[in-house]
């Protein structure tokens, strides 16, 4: 392996680019939620008309995800993760062109399309570019980036919004994207070896396949084998890795993470689009300070991936569901104690970073889970599906919290997503913890083994 004294490291130039391209694409889809009330007084939109909007964002998302997918595969990554970067800025310029219902809808759609190949764009270059050992880094600061664009969107267009008017939200938040594009375009190369920018000795170091780190032989066994308790409790499994697209198909274990994940997902995007809209109809708080405690939730996000990242990984030795059960659980309750939220700023903020904390402890471990799941080679198929119908889960609660607002009231809002939590939470029940056998994968997986017969 070539020594990192020897080697460039233009690798975390470029993921310091991935994350500020996700989180500009991020901006472009949380800023909505900020200015829906300005948008619905001016255009006499109905609740049901602005859940719509926030839902018709992840259906194109949704759509596009597997066709681009295979446009990768043909093309490569710059090309189109460039386009899509543009796209992205001229559907949010659109936005702010709209002069009816029927262009807002529109403008979404054509974001959610715009928006969809960047994330796979993205995965796959951390692919290519990051040995195996600092993939999972690469990956956390990436997921990162997302949490943290609605953290600081929310004051941002406070501003933006009291000194110009809500129109020039979208007009300002157009620019970066096509200054970002046009900088990756010149800068990331689909291939490390064909980068001007990166000399021999990083491209060697990229290409190692030796992992820093304790290996999973012996120590990794002891580990697992000291909780056998809740080995029991998460339904542990040694399996088979699943090494065909039908077994993957097939499994419920996929589709239970993946019906999860939908719900999950629609219960943060609800948030991100509905709680500005809360804070100034329910708690009648001025423009700057439904702001900052708007961004609260997203600031308790980015705490909670770090925290249950460590969890998953350390703590629980790698095992994926108890952060999963946690994340469902404590949601289910804190979106009762919603219901019964304090007026007093500072306290609806600390309990809104709560929210935030407990409800992302275990959100990246269901993209997570499906690696353990299926052989490497079919991990793509496999979080495909998972991350498809959390798009769809992100389309439909939106959506219908706007029809619950439009017949109801707010409290009936957490109602429907502490029942999203709590669905969420009963599939995860249902799901095994896979743990694979230390053996080549096969094309067709091997009945599970009650947890007490491990293979060694």
């Amino acid at each position: 392996m070539a020594s990192q004294s020897q080697a460039s490291r233009y690798r975390w130039i470029v993921l310091l680019l991935i994350f500020l391209c996700y989180m500009i694409a991020g901006a472009d889809r949380a800023n909505i939620g900020v200015v829906v009330p300005f948008m619905k007084k001016e255009f006499e939109l109905s609740n049901t008309d602005i859940g719509a909007m926030a839902s018709l964002f992840y259906l194109g998302y949704a759509f596009i995800q597997v066709p681009v997918g295979l446009l990768y595969e043909k093309f490569g990554v710059r090309r189109i993760f460039t386009l899509a970067m543009v796209a992205t800025s001229f559907s949010t310029l659109f936005i702010g062109f709209a002069h009816s219902a029927f262009q807002l809808k529109l403008g979404r759609v054509l974001l959610g399309l715009a928006e969809g190949p960047i994330n796979i764009g993205i995965l796959t270059i951390i692919n290519r570019w990051f040995p195996p050992h600092e993939k999972a880094t690469a990956v956390g600061v990436f997921m990162s980036s997302i949490k943290f664009a609605p953290a600081v969107v929310p004051p941002l267009c406070a501003f933006i919004i009291y000194a110009f008017g809500w129109r020039e939200v979208f007009y300002i938040f157009a620019i970066p994207g096509v200054f970002i594009a046009a900088f990756w375009f010149f800068s990331v190369s689909d291939d490390p070896r064909d980068s001007r920018f990166v000399n021999a000795e990083e491209v060697a170091y990229i290409e190692s396949t030796a992992v820093a780190g304790v290996n999973e032989g012996a120590e990794g066994a002891k580990a697992r084998a000291a909780w056998p308790i809740l080995d029991r409790l998460i339904l542990a499994r040694d399996i088979q890795p699943l090494a065909s697209n039908a077994a993957i198909f097939r499994s419920w274990n996929v589709w239970g993470c993946a019906l999860g994940y939908g719900f999950i997902v629609g219960v943060a995007y609800a948030i991100m689009t509905w709680v500005p809209t809360y804070l100034i109809s329910v708690k009648h708080y001025p423009l700057f300070q439904m702001g900052f405690v708007a961004a609260t939730p997203w600031v308790g996000a980015i705490i909670g991936n770090l925290i249950g990242g460590v969890l998953s990984d350390k703590l629980f030795e790698k095992r994926r569901k108890p952060v999963m059960i946690l994340t469902a659980s404590s949601t289910v309750v804190m979106m009762y104690a919603l219901i019964y939220s304090p007026g007093e700023p500072f306290l609806l903020a600390a309990l809104f970073i709560a929210t935030g904390v407990l409800l992302n402890l275990g959100y990246s471990t269901f993209l997570v889970y499906p690696m353990g799941l299926v052989a490497k080679d079919k991990v793509p198929l496999a979080a495909a599906i998972v991350n498809t119908v959390g798009s769809l889960g992100g389309a439909f609660a939106p959506f219908v919290v706007g029809m619950i607002l439009d017949r109801y009231s707010w409290d009936m809002v957490f109602v429907f997503l502490a029942a999203s939590s709590l669905a969420t939470l009963v599939l995860v029940l249902t799901i095994i913890e896979p743990i694979a056998l230390p053996r080549q994968a096969s094309a067709a997986p091997v009945k599970d083994l009650p947890r007490a017969q491990v293979v060694s």
